[in-house]
């Protein structure tokens, strides 16, 4: 390392350096200016920005009339929810321009304990992409659930100082960080102690409780959906993460808050994003081409994607294209349109029109106890049923198609011999959750209106943010052969049609990611998504994200959890019947 410094400092001095990149448009992010340049770059880093066309090099490319910016920064995204290892994610990202991306590893936490973090760093390693790793706050996400393993502020102690380690990740549990728990302010403490980033989950909280939630040192939010809620973290000193991924949508509702006196504080973030959506559109790379679609100022889109990124995460040698940064750079055709004509990657092209150049490296082995994760109880129909002996008044959750929130609703709902009736007609399905990690034999079911499947079950694995197994159905039968299958192959999704498996794509690792390539995973998934139509003929949004959240205690409304029925903004459970 002392050696390369060496030659980096001395070709700034003398302007021979490894590799120039001659006379392109060069996005000046910092100051918000293009500027016609040559880059010229020395191991792995920039060492001079020249117009003076006083570079020297063995080799260079002329990028006249080409535009080259920096590589693009994710500032929050849950890897696992791509269903595909963070060394395919990276293959999948990089032509698309995102070179960095900051990623919060709970969902394997949540099953597998430090041993899936540490999975998840060694897997890094193999990317092409630089992955970085918020530790996991919340494991589980709160106390009113069970998942697989339990990280208090001890467990995380030994990967505080990992290079790769850049903070704590989301707090979701507020009302321990508003109650000054102990437990969850050591962990706080933990990485502010070392002037780390210490990330947010400020879903529906108010300007009050906002506050609180900076008071203890929490340093960002990718939970506003509304311009309103993104000014007021910003004013009282908290950085956003402006959010489009596959489910939470909330880049046009949250640009208006964007304005040129506040943009330094504000970021783009995928948060969670489905693999074909990904392999087809990317993920900062579509919010910045969004955002200019939207009337944001080139440049100024850009640089929410790039040295905003850095600056909230103190990457202080990424985000820009000046000397002494890391040469990770996109060429650009036009600065309107995102779309990457060649990515380069610490100096070096790595991928050209859509396509890696690399070769696929080794990938880490998963330990056993990783990947047999899923132990169902026996289930059987009696556990699936909801008395309501009283009255056919009833809590049901409705969805909000390809959203993470839920509505809370009392609904009549139909019932045969005082037990529930799930109804096609009437769109009132039964939903059930089975703890899955420990063998505690929870069995919940619920009401759900929205899903408009109109026969048969679906089951999976990925149910934010513990990962019980999650089944819904219009009748017990095929719920319980899904429930079955999903065991038999240690997790994944599941279809299921008058007791026939239709439609299966296996996870193994974790219940949560798949051991095959992006390209192949995709081909499932797309398989998969048709098989899903014979369930539901006119299913036109994401029926797979939008039930992973459904247990998800701590986004509003209604959720289901091993322990119950859970209203979230009166933060306990409460009984399906309505008397």
């Amino acid at each position: 390392m002392f050696k390369q410094l060496q030659q980096q400092i001395h070709a700034s001095q003398t302007g021979k350096v490894d590799y120039v990149l001659r006379n392109g448009y060069v996005a000046d992010v910092i100051s918000r200016q293009w500027v016609q340049a040559d880059i010229g770059i020395t191991a792995g880093k920039i060492v001079a920005v020249d117009t003076t066309n006083s570079l020297t090099a063995e080799q260079q490319e002329d990028m006249t009339g080409k535009y080259i910016i920096p590589g693009l920064i994710d500032g929050h995204i849950h890897i696992e929810s791509s269903v595909v290892t963070p060394s395919q994610f990276s293959r999948v990202l990089v032509p698309h321009g995102v070179t960095t991306a900051i990623t919060d590893p709970h969902e394997i936490a949540n099953v597998s304990g430090a041993e899936g973090i540490q999975f998840m760093l060694a897997d890094a390693e193999q990317a092409t992409m630089d992955i970085f790793v918020m530790l996991p706050s919340s494991v589980p996400g709160t106390a009113l659930e069970n998942a697989g393993a339990i990280l208090q502020a001890a467990d995380l102690q030994s990967f505080i100082d990992h290079p790769r380690v850049l903070g704590l990740a989301e707090v979701m549990d507020y009302p321990a960080v508003l109650s000054g728990d102990q437990a969850m302010l050591e962990k706080i403490e933990l990485a502010t102690a070392r002037n780390l980033v210490v990330d947010g989950h400020g879903a529906g909280l108010n300007h009050l409780q906002i506050r609180g939630y900076r008071t203890a040192g929490i340093h960002t939010d990718h939970e506003c959906v509304t311009a309103e809620e993104a000014l007021d973290r910003v004013w009282q000193g908290m950085y956003v993460l402006i959010r489009e991924g596959s489910a939470a949508k909330n880049l046009k509702d949250v640009l208006p808050a964007v304005t040129p006196a506040n943009a330094h504080r504000f970021a783009f973030c995928t948060d969670d994003k489905h693999l074909d959506e990904l392999m087809a559109e990317g993920s900062i790379n579509h919010a910045v081409q969004l955002a200019i679609d939207e009337g944001m100022e080139p440049l100024l889109a850009i640089q929410l994607a790039t040295w905003n990124a850095a600056q909230c995460y103190r990457l202080y040698t990424r985000g820009a294209i000046a000397p002494g940064f890391v040469a990770d750079l996109l060429v650009l055709e036009e600065p309107t349109v995102m779309k990457p004509q060649a990515v380069y990657k610490d100096g070096v092209k790595v991928a050209e029109h859509g396509k890696m150049l690399t070769k696929q490296t080794s990938t880490i082995t998963p330990s056993a106890a990783i990947t047999h994760s899923v132990r169902l109880p026996q289930v059987d129909a009696a556990q699936l049923n909801i008395a309501l002996p009283r009255s056919t008044r009833a809590h049901v959750i409705e969805i909000i198609p390809n959203q993470i929130m839920t509505k809370k609703r009392i609904m009549d709902v139909p019932t045969e011999n005082g037990m529930f009736k799930a109804s096609v007609e009437h769109d009132l399905l039964k939903l059930a959750i089975v703890e899955r990690h420990h063998l505690r034999h929870h069995v919940q079911a619920a009401i759900v209106h929205g899903f408009g499947l109109q026969r048969g079950a679906v089951a999976t694995t990925i149910a934010h943010d513990s990962h019980n197994a999650l089944v819904l159905g219009t009748n017990d039968e095929d719920m319980l052969v899904a429930l079955r299958e999903l065991e038999a192959m240690q997790g994944g999704f599941v279809l299921v049609d008058n007791g026939v498996v239709i439609g299966k794509m296996a996870l193994p690792i974790a219940g949560l990611m798949t051991d095959v390539d992006a390209q192949e995973a995709c081909k499932q998934l797309h398989d998969l998504h048709e098989a899903l139509h014979i369930l539901h003929p006119t299913l036109d949004f994401h029926l797979f994200l939008t039930l992973s959240f459904i247990a998800l205690p701590v986004i509003p409304a209604l959720k289901i959890t091993d322990t119950g029925l859970f209203d979230v903004e009166a933060f306990c459970h409460i009984p399906i019947a309505v008397d």
